[in-house]
């Protein structure tokens, strides 16, 4: 691999330099050869022969430089001090493939300064929620962490009962999150100057030659952050802890806690049993992205040249960036242009699912099967088990939308609606129950339906041999979502 350490010749007070702490009797869980491949790591024998031993921290090559990351963050709306990586070191960072920065994280290897009263440890059943849907969300075309692999071990943790831990080698393109700016501007403000002259020399060197290279950083972290809760929007995906320690810089998801996918379609949806208010409930998103945005860059004005209106024209493009790249989107997963005509059409549909609480993937795949019926048998079906949930007067409305949805379909060409529809919604996401069966498997240890899983999610947008009816199943109408629990 090539790489490129450089967080580590920062100021000393901004991280916590130590060796990751061993799992006992660490075993293969799963392995990522893409993203190894991507790495460059498949083509070192050493980490090859000895992935296991280093994700379960047992073994450090020379070339890695752990350490735990010093931040801090709102959580919930409140402050909340210092935090950091708590259970987690970045082990190393390289250059990809693509000549793009990666990180190299270790999650679940012991106690740091930072763990405040954890244990340092991840459970396997977190690590393989984490692993799917870092995998799931790329594939998806979100920008997201992955993950190189996975081990379990012998080591018990002790959460709501004892459990067994696990560790994740997960690869980002930043771990730098805003709560590290939160950080340094509580406990060390000196370090504002050269730390955002690092975060944008490494991940943002294209406006280092700007006329004003902080304000374009900015723009760009918001336009980013922006697009990627558009995409979640788009694909039903709510992240659950929204926090301003929980977001890049990069504008990637990061931090898998109580996250889940939108089954039956309801806006008001809380997936974190946490949430008792509902503050990051999916519908809510947009608008905590923007309000974690809005606390985040006022820190800046310590910076020269910085003012209160050079921060205010930065945070302005948020809310028209995400509108645009959310309705331009939702136009695709209708095979619509982006007009005033197809919003109307989109927004009619949605109140379709949630006033009939229809499955929202399955729901915009079945479209399919109503606009090009004889080349998607799979979406016919689909289509057939959508139509029988619906009441007599639901049935009506559901007659007069897809007649006006046809004839805009009609003027189109066929074949560039068929493909917008096709590469926009997806046939399979990972439902919680879908994530619950690897994990129930795993816990016996068996990793077939992870493997089987991962293989199914690498093509989320083709009907596959290897899937199975549950995989797409709905809950039941009447069943709500269980939240998920924060605890990992």
């Amino acid at each position: 691999m090539r790489y490129q350490n450089t967080y580590v010749n920062l100021d000393t007070r901004l991280y916590h330099e130590q060796p990751p702490t061993p799992l006992d009797n660490p075993r293969a869980g799963h392995f990522n050869t893409q993203v190894a491949q991507q790495l460059g790591w498949i083509e070192d024998k050493e980490l090859m022969t000895n992935w296991v031993e280093i994700v379960s921290g047992q073994y450090v090559p020379a070339s890695f430089k752990p350490l735990a990351m010093a931040y801090a963050g709102h959580q919930f709306g409140q402050w909340a001090g210092q935090l950091g990586d708590g259970r987690g070191l970045l082990m190393a960072q390289v250059l990809d493939n693509d000549d793009q920065p990666q990180d190299l994280h270790l999650k679940g290897v012991g106690l740091t300064p930072y763990s405040r009263m954890g244990d340092g440890r991840a459970v396997l059943r977190s690590t393989i929620r984490e692993y799917l849907c870092g995998h799931a969300l790329t594939k998806l075309g979100i920008p997201s962490s992955n993950a190189l692999g996975f081990v379990v071990s012998d080591t018990r943790v002790r959460r709501e009962r004892i459990e067994t831990g696990a560790a994740l080698m997960r690869v980002a393109d930043s771990h730098i999150r805003l709560g590290h700016v939160e950080w340094i501007a509580s406990f060390a403000p000196d370090l504002l100057d050269t730390f955002t002259d690092y975060m944008i020399d490494t991940y943002y060197p294209e406006y280092r030659d700007s006329d004003a290279p902080v304000a374009a950083f900015l723009t760009a972290v918001v336009e980013r952050t922006a697009r990627m809760i558009a995409d979640w929007q788009l694909i039903g995906f709510a992240h659950g802890v929204m926090n301003t320690d929980n977001l890049s810089i990069t504008g990637s998801t990061l931090d898998f806690g109580p996250f889940g996918f939108m089954e039956r379609f309801n806006p008001a949806w809380i997936n974190n049993h946490s949430d008792h208010t509902g503050r990051y409930a999916y519908q809510n998103q947009p608008a905590i992205g923007h309000w974690n945005l809005n606390v985040w860059l006022p820190h800046f004005m310590r910076l020269e040249g910085v003012t209160r209106e050079t921060l205010a024209d930065c945070l302005a493009p948020y809310e028209a960036t995400f509108m645009q790249h959310y309705q331009q989107g939702l136009c695709r997963k209708l095979g619509l242009p982006h007009q005033r005509e197809s919003l109307g059409l989109a927004f009619e549909w949605l109140t379709l699912l949630e006033d009939n609480l229809l499955d929202y993937t399955n729901s915009f795949r079945a479209l399919l099967g109503l606009v090009a019926p004889a080349d998607h048998p799979y979406e016919q079906k689909l289509l057939a088990t959508m139509t029988t949930e619906l009441s007599s007067d639901a049935q009506q409305v559901w007659q007069d939308w897809s007649a006006r949805y046809l004839a805009q379909i009609e003027q189109l060409p066929l074949e560039q609606a068929v493909n917008d529809m096709q590469t926009n919604n997806p046939v399979y996401v990972l439902r919680n129950s879908m994530a619950q069966r690897a994990i129930t498997a795993a816990d016996q240890g068996q990793f077939e339906e992870v493997d089987r899983v991962f293989r199914l999610l690498a093509n989320p947008y083709s009907v596959q041999d290897i899937a199975n009816d549950l995989d797409s199943s709905a809950p039941a109408p009447d069943t709500p979502q269980v939240p998920i629990s924060c605890s990992s």
